[in-house]
């Protein structure tokens, strides 16, 4: 048989991760440490593998029947070679170090074991509801590999630049960060500039570290809520997002 797919062999290399292609993500395990990995990712491995699809922590458990976010984990263990890939977006691999990485829980990919992580929330000034924005904050010392549509924009902020991003775009941040979610306002500067935009919540990062965007994002957010009517569109009155989601405000 042949074809111009036998191109497309197994990356042949001694690393622990490697990118098999841009999409497509190969982890070789040693039995020596585990692998956890977004479930249903997995699309082919060699050896001597074990999938344990009901992998979760008790202190993982209450933070999600609290949040309502988290992020369902498959453990990976044993001798062999895994390949990981969703719906084919771009895998990137990140070393977490002392500073710490928090990113959105929907761009997870894998990461190594020995990581810690637990569930965080964005404070929102307005305490919009079903926006989503419950992150994962990593620490520890280890691989992720995170997912984006498309390639990706990685941008430095620095204490005289920092930066703003739709909340729908931004994938992760350094968790060294200072980090603020904003709806749109009753301002008239800010009606103005943004009223008919479709720009409806942004991130701004102030500190000292990168913030990682991707070029795709959703909108609106997945199950906003933020009434009906015009002066809901920019949140004001009792039917606006302000108005429906007072009490509704985490911070990290």
């Amino acid at each position: 048989m042949q074809s111009p797919l036998f191109a497309y062999t197994e990356a042949q290399t001694q690393d622990r991760y490697a990118l098999q292609n841009p999409q497509l993500l190969r982890v070789a395990l040693t039995g020596h440490e585990d692998l956890l990995a977004r479930k249903g990712t997995m699309v082919a491995y060699q050896g001597l593998l074990e999938f344990d699809g009901e992998y979760q922590t008790p202190n993982q458990q209450r933070r999600r029947a609290r949040a309502g976010e988290g992020l369902d984990l498959m453990r990976v263990s044993g001798q062999g070679t895994v390949y990981l890939a969703n719906l084919a977006q771009h895998v990137h691999l990140v070393d977490v170090d002392h500073d710490g990485l928090t990113v959105d829980s929907n761009y997870v990919l894998a990461l190594d074991s020995t990581l810690h992580w637990e569930v965080i929330s964005v404070d929102s000034q307005y305490g919009i509801s079903g926006t989503g924005k419950y992150q994962l904050n990593i620490s520890g010392r280890g691989k992720v590999a995170l997912m984006t549509s498309g390639q990706p924009l990685m941008m430095q902020v620095t204490p005289d630049k920092y930066v703003n991003a739709d909340a729908d775009a931004v994938v992760a941040w350094s968790t060294s960060l200072r980090v603020q979610m904003q709806a749109q306002t009753h301002s008239s500067g800010v009606w103005r500039r943004r009223g008919s935009t479709g720009e409806g919540w942004e991130l701004s990062f102030l500190g000292q570290g990168y913030a990682l965007v991707q070029p795709s994002e959703l909108l609106p957010p997945q199950n906003a809520v933020i009434g009906q009517g015009l002066a809901a569109q920019y949140g004001m009155g009792q039917r606006g997002a302000h108005g429906q989601n007072q009490g509704n405000i985490f911070t990290n």
